[in-house]
């Protein structure tokens, strides 16, 4: 099997983008991130519940027998395939297409092996010898220290990803702490992602967040403002269950629950309003935002909150990291619009907001 750094995974996606797939996207959406994912023969150390590249996990029935290994290449990951290029034809690829599909950044997520700190180097000298694109990485704080992220940043990322994922403690242990044979620990997350904070600065570190593990609504928007205290923001996920995981047949989170929550990222991250400002029912449910009919509706209306959220591109501002139906099938109930959504795709919001229902008709 090849391994990284001289191979490396590309999200679907990203290899569509970089014409190395054939495909088209819904709606003509497109991606403005190349999304790498380091390859190894041995599989990663954690053990997540949810995650399609644990290292316990089952193969489908479909799958022919001589692809039933524990880190076959071709396994899933967050709903899609991950081909493996030669990372060479991968950079070469991206600053030879930069500017033609409007590339703005490139991400290089890690497994939970201590190699993947050189390895992740190494892949950003390789893309710093050809471009100058803005580079983001998503560490693993189990082997990675801080004197690592000062390498990380040298090397010439800017921004830094933390996959806490669940919102509580008592999840994160669950689904992927001590009771699963897993080394994360979420004391370790937390101080990872100040440590994050003090190498990259205020505004240049993301926490991974999955909405429908288990929490209250509450316990995401206090996660989120916990977040935004420390100097970063909230990169927002919607929980799709993975074929082969140990949640394969737990449903995603009802559709208004995500888009509530949604909401209270966009105003928490953008300084709109705060936890503190919000009301919630018994259940922990958000009954308030804290903002006027007129502001509510404006903040719907402009459709930004039901966008991707993720590492911003070339100019600092626009999301460049929409991952397009990275946690949801293309259609109507797209949970992270990769695009600004129209006009109709607002009143069709507005009525997974009242029915509860992807689909409403």
């Amino acid at each position: 099997m090849p391994n990284s750094p001289e191979y490396i995974r590309t999200s679907l996606a990203a290899a569509m983008t970089l014409k190395l797939r054939d495909g088209l996207f819904w709606r003509g959406a497109r991606l403005y991130c190349i999304n790498l994912l380091l390859v190894y023969d041995k599989p990663c150390a954690g053990n997540c519940a949810y995650c399609g590249l644990h290292r316990l996990r089952s193969e489908p029935e479909h799958a022919p027998h001589s692809t039933q290994k524990l880190n076959r290449p071709d396994k899933t990951f967050i709903r899609v395939d991950w081909p493996v290029f030669p990372t060479e034809l991968v950079v070469e690829r991206t600053a030879q297409l930069e500017e033609e599909q409007n590339l703005q950044r490139v991400c290089i997520s890690m497994l939970t092996r201590r190699e993947c700190v050189k390895d992740t180097v190494e892949v950003i000298d390789m893309h710093r010898q050809r471009t100058d694109i803005p580079i983001s990485v998503l560490a693993s704080p189990m082997i990675t220290r801080k004197d690592d992220l000062e390498r990380i940043k040298a090397a010439g990322a800017d921004k830094l990803g933390v996959a806490v994922d669940a919102a509580t403690p008592e999840l994160f242990d669950k689904y992927r702490g001590k009771p699963r044979g897993a080394p994360h620990k979420w004391e370790r997350y937390w101080e990872f992602f100040r440590e994050g904070i003090e190498v990259f600065g205020r505004g240049n570190v993301g926490s991974h967040l999955i909405v429908g593990l288990g929490e209250t609504e509450r316990e995401m928007v206090a996660a989120i403002q916990q977040t935004k205290d420390f100097g970063g923001e909230t990169h927002l996920f919607s929980f799709y269950p993975e074929e082969g995981s140990d949640m394969e047949n737990v449903s995603p989170p009802p559709i208004d629950q995500y888009r509530r929550v949604q909401i209270a990222r966009f105003l928490i991250d953008n300084e709109l309003s705060e936890m503190s400002a919000m009301k919630f029912d018994e259940s922990g449910r958000i009954i308030d935002f804290g903002l006027t009919a007129e502001q509510f509706n404006t903040v719907i209306e402009g459709g930004y909150p039901f966008m991707t959220s993720g590492c911003a591109g070339k100019d600092g501002k626009t999301v460049a990291c929409n991952r397009p139906f990275g946690n949801s099938r293309p259609g109507p109930g797209t949970r992270n619009y990769p695009f600004v959504p129209s006009p109709d795709d607002i009143s069709l919001i507005r009525l997974q907001m009242e029915t509860g229902l992807d689909k409403p008709f």
